[in-house]
């Protein structure tokens, strides 16, 4: 019953649903059917809610929180706005957090870091503001940290570096300052490391361009200065997207680039090279 209520909490802080997705949000109806709910076949719990790209307004309910089987939570690409609810913290069985393009507001919870099993965390695309929690830094499961297209502030806590599982990290067009910080060459499996578009300075770090799983390094428009390494082309073999456009770089580029075969960008200009 607790999860058949915390539903309703939800669906009652939703204001316009323009498309009736939640009319068959009722209690004539078992939970389980309804849409974008998904059950565990034994317990009848909740375990999944997703209801992605249906023009949804309104705030996400702190109710959220009682939905405690939750492992998914995608409500990507609507119009939900205000702060995201310390209460997600409460789910511990959370694997996936979608919330990418809405209007949310406020900052990230630092609290998230209780969700230990999160794999994605995808909050791109609103309006959150301050820092990116340190806290964060001990999701050693989470495979994707997506946070881009925000107005987050401060620098790139070092912390990051210790979430063993990262292939994705996202933190393009926000405010951040500071340094690209040393810790992120301990992310051995990391493919995609995008933070364009902010104000960081200082030089990237030697570990990061040894990442040999790296695809994608897309460090365009900050005030980033120093040479690329002479021998790039054999530390990131599998690199596909190389952009450091509009940013500080001297020297040259090295002719050790020709052994990247996967390249297909390759977006230097706008330094000092």
């Amino acid at each position: 019953m607790t999860d058949k209520l915390a539903l309703l909490a939800f669906k009652a802080a939703v204001t316009e649903d323009p498309f009736g997705v939640l009319n068959s949000w009722n209690h004539t109806t078992d939970h389980c059917q309804w849409h974008g709910v998904m059950c565990g076949r034994l317990h009848h719990r909740v375990t999944g809610l997703n209801l992605k790209a249906l023009k949804l307004s309104g705030s996400i309910s702190p109710h959220i929180g009682n939905l405690s089987f939750l492992r998914v939570l995608i409500i990507h690409n609507n119009s939900f706005h205000h702060e995201i609810p310390q209460q997600v913290a409460h789910l511990h069985r959370l694997r996936d957090l979608g919330l990418s393009s809405n209007t949310l507001e406020g900052q990230i919870p630092r609290n998230l870091s209780r969700c230990a099993r999160l794999r994605w965390l995808i909050l791109e695309g609103n309006r959150l503001v301050g820092e990116i929690p340190v806290e964060l830094g001990s999701l050693l499961e989470l495979q994707s940290l997506a946070l881009s297209d925000n107005y987050i502030t401060g620098t790139v806590p070092s912390s990051i570096g210790n979430m063993s599982s990262l292939e994705i990290l996202s933190l393009g067009n926000n405010e951040l300052g500071g340094k690209i910080p040393q810790a992120l060459g301990k992310l051995t499996k990391l493919k995609v490391l995008l933070l364009s578009l902010n104000r960081l300075s200082g030089t990237i770090p030697p570990s990061v361009f040894n990442l040999s799983s790296m695809e994608l390094l897309d460090i365009g428009v900050n005030q980033i200065g120093g040479n690329i390494p002479a021998n790039i082309g054999f530390t990131l073999p599998n690199i596909k997207d190389f952009t450091i456009t509009g940013n500080r770089f001297t020297g040259a580029i090295p002719r050790s680039m020709s052994n990247a075969t996967a390249l297909l960008w390759l977006q230097v200009n706008n330094n000092q090279l």
